[in-house]
């Protein structure tokens, strides 16, 4: 009967998966920031859209997927120290979320990751970034902390459980997906060139219009391997867990002898 309230539930992530992905999400955060990458996103066009792709998709879903802020309880278990402090917030976080959900609330911080995704997408801010390059450690704050706070609407995160139910998360990752590839794809496929001063000499290296394609290829990929998952996941264990639903009452009241109006057998 539990699982046919709750629907079908991922595998528990093991402390060492966890651990994992935590690292992998700090290693890429720093890797496009040094050396080659770092100086290549200054004059490619696809190389800054997996620039941005890591911040705005990956780092963020890595980091809410290995939940770090885990492991600060189990290695301090004294709540005056700064592990056992993290350890009491998480727990009054989670239970906020369990007995407090707000769907107005997951649809502002949707709402807001869109707006960031847009926002460093613009012609405007991918100047400013390729001619002030200390710009990065904004665009890459801004769309990590949008971000975690987005995932945290989408996927568990140790004792932290989304609010929102399967469907809407479902619709919730299909929207982020196609807000970025629609950006990605008026960028890509426009006739006129959106990103300026990227270098492009003719006959040598890349073409500004297979630079602009690459572009949107990143991009578009990046999205999908990031948020199809949950919009696939999320939809099977909705329609799953309501089947569940429909055999635990046709269980029920055969149990009290009866049957529900409307309804027959349930077939074996």
């Amino acid at each position: 009967m539990t699982a046919g309230l709750t629907g079908p539930q991922p595998p528990a992530m093991s402390d060492n998966m966890r651990r994992l992905l935590s690292s992998v999400a700090l290693v890429l955060a720093a890797a496009v920031v040094m050396p080659p990458l770092f100086g290549l996103a200054r004059r490619y066009e696809f190389v800054e859209a997996g620039q941005f792709s890591v911040y705005a998709m990956v780092v963020p879903a890595l980091l809410v997927l290995g939940a770090p802020w885990e492991g600060f309880g189990r290695a301090r278990a004294d709540r005056h120290s700064h592990g056992g402090r993290v350890s009491l917030w998480v727990d009054r976080l989670a239970s906020r979320r369990r007995l407090h959900p707000s769907l107005a609330l997951s649809t502002l911080i949707l709402a807001a990751y869109m707006a960031a995704v847009v926002a460093w997408r613009t012609p405007a801010a991918v100047a400013a970034l390729r001619l002030h390059p200390g710009l990065i450690a904004l665009e890459a704050a801004s769309l990590v902390v949008v971000g975690v706070a987005f995932w945290l609407e989408l996927v568990e995160s140790g004792r932290i459980v989304p609010r929102p139910r399967r469907p809407f998360r479902a619709v919730m990752a299909a929207v982020a997906m196609w807000t970025v590839w629609t950006i990605a794809y008026l960028g890509g496929f426009s006739s006129t060139t959106w990103y300026t001063g990227f270098r492009h000499l003719a006959g040598r290296g890349l073409s500004a219009a297979a630079d602009q394609q690459f572009s949107t290829g990143v991009c578009w990929f990046v999205a999908a391997l990031a948020f199809m998952p949950v919009v696939f996941w999320n939809l099977l264990a909705w329609l799953r867990s309501e089947d569940d639903l429909d055999v635990a009452l046709y269980m029920h009241v055969a149990e009290v002898g009866g049957t529900p109006r409307g309804h027959g057998p349930v077939s074996s």
